[in-house]
């Protein structure tokens, strides 16, 4: 494996980041620009990754829970509302670690527990808005109203692109993340 250096922006902690790519990786047609560009493409992609992991992090930490529970509650912010078994099968968490996971985020406010009015034995997870809105939202807004700014950036066409873009990285990541899992032993 070869290592190749991969700048960083001013400023970030960690001293430079380099990638090992493996050797013979590039498809023989690339010339050497094309193959620089897929190594800086794979390594914007693993950086991202890990910023957004971090950034994670710090955020669960000033809000006052763990990461996992952050991302429980983003999961449950896209639909608003989920049974634990849903919330489950998506995280890939036990049901054991989920039932944790909600006790600690209902004992927070974050969630509440409701019985579904057709099938009272199903419990629904609801998310509370008002305590996201006034707890998460403030550690992420500046963050996404950086995002915007870098939006107003691009034209229509562009954000066209770049949206089916990352509805293709996602699709790349669900798809390795259900081989991941399969390959997990029972």
């Amino acid at each position: 494996m070869s290592d190749q250096e991969v700048d960083r922006p001013a400023g970030e902690p960690g001293g430079e980041w380099s990638m090992p790519w493996p050797e013979g990786i590039e498809a023989e047609s690339w010339s050497p620009e094309r193959a620089a560009l897929a190594m800086a493409f794979v390594a914007a992609i693993r950086k991202t990754g890990s910023l957004m992991h971090l950034m994670s992090q710090a955020a669960a930490d000033k809000i006052g829970i763990n990461a996992t529970d952050l991302n429980c509650l983003n999961i449950l912010s896209f639909s608003g509302q989920m049974t634990a078994g849903e919330l489950a099968r998506t995280t890939g968490l036990t049901t054991a670690s989920i039932t944790g996971v909600l006790d600690r985020l209902e004992q927070a406010g974050f969630v509440t527990r409701v019985r579904d009015a057709q099938d009272r034995r199903r419990v629904v997870i609801r998310l509370n808005t008002r305590k996201a809105l006034g707890t998460v939202a403030p550690v992420f807004g500046p963050m996404m109203g950086a995002w915007r700014r870098v939006a107003d950036t691009y034209s229509d066409d562009e954000l066209r692109l770049i949206v089916g873009f990352y509805g293709q990285i996602e699709d790349v990541i669900r798809d390795h993340l259900a081989r991941l899992r399969a390959q997990l032993p029972d």
